[in-house]
């Protein structure tokens, strides 16, 4: 059995974000000593594995508790379980292109530091540096959408 904080460690949840999940009736296998202290079994750290991931890719609190419920449902409920997996799974493919857009971004601007710093062009990155007037007015900054 494992303490709030072990479980917080085991799963990169924070102990208030483990608490409150359980609090939230999230974790069903919980279980308390006589102390009232929780105390988690492997069952309930897969079940902070499984919320921690629902919860990155945006769902709410209350859909979780929808999922969980179903989930202690049983068999019957596959369907709308897999519905619900499906639907999020779409959510965290979106996500992890806008993360892959976001890294080449950044890839892109390090090159550009990399060759400011190296004196192989001029910095254009700063705003300070913008005139209204400027000849190379077309070399500052990429702006994306």
């Amino acid at each position: 059995m494992h303490t709030v904080k072990e479980a917080a460690l085991m799963t990169g949840l924070t102990e208030h974000a483990v608490r409150f999940y359980t609090d939230k009736g999230l974790v069903p296998s919980v279980q308390r000593n006589k102390n009232n202290i929780r105390l988690f079994n492997e069952e309930s750290i897969n079940w902070l594995y499984g919320i921690k991931c629902l919860k990155q890719t945006g769902m709410q609190i209350e859909n979780i508790k929808t999922y969980v419920d179903l989930c202690l449902e049983g068999d019957s409920t596959v369907p709308q379980r897999f519905a619900i997996i499906k639907e999020y799974k779409e959510i965290a493919l979106v996500q992890l292109e806008e993360a892959k857009q976001r890294v080449a971004h950044l890839e892109e601007t390090t090159h550009h530091y990399q060759a400011i710093l190296e004196n192989r062009i001029p910095d254009t990155t700063n705003p300070i540096k913008w005139g209204i007037d400027r000849k190379d007015a077309g070399s500052g900054p990429v702006i994306r959408k």
